[in-house]
């Protein structure tokens, strides 16, 4: 009890002694969902991206973020095979952030950020051949990292960023998620 306190403590106390700062960014991301036994899907969703700067220079912060997704995909055919695939990604992550969007003080156009965490990803996809349905379900915590970079835009911190993204699920399925987008940050 002792050592769970004294964490906590120490927790409390490192935070006011580092910078805080929250920047966030929207925008559309697309993931390939691969695993033994399933067919492969490529859904495309919408992005939210906060993250918390706990440390930070004028070029370089420490993040930690949450960039969820949440994503629809939809093909019909004249065969009479249809297809919809709903889709949740939301992997919690440790950042190194460099030049643009590292800190709302950089004066960068450029930068770049790497990182590694863990996750949540869950996809059903459910579709018919005309004759029977089916429905496919990969949902799953496991090992998540991303890196990419950063374009300065307009004035202040305002930046375009495009991110790579890669999960390994711990599930049965062992599902692979790779993950490419595009967000604007405020």
């Amino acid at each position: 009890m002792k050592k769970l306190f004294f964490s906590v403590f120490a927790f409390c106390l490192s935070s006011f002694a580092f910078s805080q700062t929250f920047m966030h960014g929207v925008g559309v991301n697309t993931f390939i969902q691969s695993a033994s036994g399933y067919s492969t899907q490529v859904v495309g969703g919408l992005t939210y991206s906060p993250r918390i700067n706990f440390m930070e220079t004028d070029n370089t912060s420490l993040s930690v973020g949450i960039p969820m997704s949440i994503g629809v995909s939809a093909s019909a055919s004249t065969y009479g095979s249809n297809s919809a695939a709903l889709m949740f990604d939301a992997p919690l992550v440790l950042n190194f952030n460099y030049g643009a969007g590292s800190s709302k003080e950089t004066e960068s156009r450029f930068g770049f950020f790497a990182g590694a965490g863990f996750g949540y990803h869950t996809s059903e996809d459910s579709y018919s051949d005309g004759y029977n349905n089916y429905t496919d379900k990969m949902s799953g915590f496991g090992p998540v990292g991303n890196a990419g970079i950063r374009i300065g835009v307009g004035s202040g911190s305002h930046n375009i960023e495009i991110r790579l993204s890669y999960m390994k699920t711990l599930d049965t399925s062992k599902s692979s998620i790779f993950g490419i987008g595009g967000l604007f940050n405020f």
